[in-house]
């Protein structure tokens, strides 16, 4: 079989524990903790489409290109400060690299969720953390903060112990208090502190994603939490930052990103599967969205995996 008969990689390649060789740039596991240091220049085996089970805060220091994580395909450039949460797959590809690379573009922290949940249930200031970390799960781009970011990698990468904890908290906290950042892929629910109410979204979002193409109206929906359309929508908005429509277009597009990225079926196969009821509409929406077309949105994310992909 030759290499166009081959067929095309889509699924993102999970990062295992064993595959983080200190050859890499990755530091020794017996040297350090939960909190791992990464520093790599481009190109490199490392960047690839790929996922893993920690978050990542991922600096750019150099060169610019194009960035994917999960759904969001978008532009880097020096300073380029994002948290990806865990399992959210990802790459960065650089497309001004001067002849021979580079030797460092990337500054990386990965961490595990569970250490910092445990610590938080007991330490309240460690649980302030938490609300963040929820949103990295569709990753979250910084924004004014790679200075300091960089800095304090630097530190963090040359502390040991409950020195390198201190200064990783440091690092955390900042980000925490950060208010000039944007989520990057997929829907993501504002927190409440209503359990009903909670529990009522999370079975709305349910029924939606489980067949998109038979989604209920608010109107259904209202009646059936017997609420006036006025209060459920005053409801909805308040719980997840989104009218009711464009709540369901929003999941309705991802989906679509989704099957665009891992599957090869036709658009117009794509744009009836998640519920659009016409071609025209569904191209208008996924235009106001991601700002390209569908097929455009597939031929961009191809670049995903590097040249090897394209």
């Amino acid at each position: 079989m030759t290499a166009r008969q081959l067929p095309r990689q889509r699924q993102p390649e999970l990062e295992h524990d064993f595959a983080r060789l200190p050859a890499l740039g990755y530091e020794a596991p017996e040297e350090v903790g939960f909190i791992r240091c990464l520093a790599h220049g481009f190109p490199t085996p490392l960047a690839r489409w790929h996922y893993h089970d920690e978050y990542e805060l991922h600096l750019i220091v150099a060169t610019a290109g194009k960035a994917f994580v999960g759904d969001w395909i978008g532009q880097f450039q020096p300073g380029h400060l994002v948290l990806t949460g865990p399992r959210l797959p990802h790459n960065w590809i650089s497309l001004d690299l001067p002849e021979g690379g580079v030797a460092e573009r990337d500054l990386v922290i990965q961490f595990g969720h569970d250490p910092l949940a445990q610590a938080g249930a007991a330490i309240p200031e460690l649980a302030t953390v938490l609300p963040m970390l929820e949103r990295a799960r569709h990753g979250i781009e910084f924004f004014g903060l790679s200075d300091s970011a960089a800095q304090q990698f630097r530190r963090i990468k040359a502390a040991r112990g409950l020195e390198r904890f201190a200064t990783f908290c440091e690092l955390l906290a900042a980000l925490a208090r950060c208010t000039d950042y944007r989520l990057l892929s997929n829907v993501q629910l504002q927190s409440t502190d209503d359990d009903d109410s909670i529990d009522h979204i999370n079975r709305i979002v349910n029924r939606i994603t489980d067949d998109l193409s038979q989604a209920p109206t608010a109107a259904q929906l209202a009646e059936e939490l017997q609420m006036s359309e006025s209060r459920f929508s005053r409801f909805f908005r308040k719980a997840t930052g989104n009218n009711y429509t464009d709540f369901v277009n929003r999941v309705r597009i991802n989906r679509a990103c989704q099957l665009l990225m891992d599957t090869d079926r036709l658009v117009t196969h794509i744009c009836y599967e998640v519920g659009f009821n016409n071609v025209a509409n569904f191209n208008r929406r996924f235009l106001e969205s991601k700002g390209m077309t569908p097929s455009e949105f597939r031929r961009q994310a191809d670049h995903r995996f590097g040249a090897a992909g394209a």
